[in-house]
């Protein structure tokens, strides 16, 4: 299982951002055969709202020798940042199939990590590591992240619920400036998202 964590990462910095050409960001991908025509639409809209907003341009692979591999393994997850060659997304059929899911593990492949792990977390939130379920206490180590500007961001498609990985269904993650604070459930990139990929690859929006 890849190492999951976002917000720039510091790899950034060392070649595993997707090269621009031009105004864009050409991204090729592949959909494995194993999803509906339905399931490849829902994953199809969801890459279209980064053409909305961002300079990133997904594509259909055709010769390119690194590109995104969409298919339906074991839970929602990817490697962060370009790996150089096939790169394996997982989207699990029954569970991984929503937008910002979808956005989550693309931003993931673009570079980025967990909205918790970031490297100014400590000001925003607690990370109760009491509660965390033995053997995923690395999902909460915090990262040397370049934050390119933006504020911590609670409505972030890429901050985890209060209650990830809880051994006792206790919160894990609890906001400093309140405690009763619930999130982890946005529905699509906020506007801190799209800004840090439009920062990060220098698209002119």
């Amino acid at each position: 299982m890849p190492n999951l964590k976002r917000n720039a990462d510091p790899c950034v910095t060392k070649g595993c951002m997707w090269p621009k050409t031009g105004s864009y960001v050409y991204v090729p991908i592949t959909i494995g055969p194993e999803y509906t025509t339905a399931e490849r639409n829902i994953i199809i809209n969801s890459l279209l709202t980064f053409h909305q907003t961002t300079c990133i341009r997904f594509v259909w692979r055709s010769m390119q020798q690194d590109y995104l591999s969409f298919f339906s393994g074991t839970g929602c997850w990817s490697y962060v940042g370009r790996q150089g060659g096939v790169q394996q997304v997982s989207l699990l059929k029954n569970g991984c199939l929503y937008t910002a899911t979808v956005e989550h593990e693309v931003l993931h492949a673009l570079g980025y990590n967990h909205e918790h792990v970031r490297s100014d977390r400590d000001t925003y939130v607690s990370i109760l590591t009491t509660n965390i379920e033995p053997g995923f206490e690395s999902n909460f180590v915090k990262v040397a992240t370049n934050n390119l500007g933006t504020p911590y961001d609670f409505n972030s498609v890429m901050q985890y619920s209060k209650y990830s990985f809880s051994k006792n269904d206790l919160p894990t993650i609890i906001a400093k400036s309140d405690p009763n604070l619930e999130f982890g459930d946005a529905t699509q990139m906020s506007v801190n998202d799209i800004t840090r990929v439009n920062k990060l690859y220098g698209c002119c929006k």
